[in-house]
């Protein structure tokens, strides 16, 4: 059965202490190469069916409607997982 993932994320004006804390470890562990370490959410949903647009859409409600506060989140990303 297929996947769908949904990543969401924090909105860039609001604060985000775990990317902060992550962000501030980063030299210190040699990833210099790396900076503003944002965290967010991932989401997996199992598909009964094929994924068709109409089941996209679908999916794009259920992180509007359930899983994204959009107050303070953004919906980054929805894609079949591969």
């Amino acid at each position: 059965m297929p996947t769908i993932v949904i990543d969401v994320m924090p909105k860039p004006e609001v604060l985000d202490p775990q990317g902060k804390a992550i962000d501030a470890r980063l030299p210190d562990v040699g990833f210099r190469e790396f900076s503003q370490v944002r965290q967010g959410k991932r989401f997996e949903v199992t598909v009964e069916g094929d994924v068709t647009d109409a089941v996209l859409d679908r999916a794009k409600a259920l992180a509007t409607e359930l899983l994204a506060n959009p107050s303070t989140e953004y919906i980054a990303n929805i894609e079949v997982a591969k």
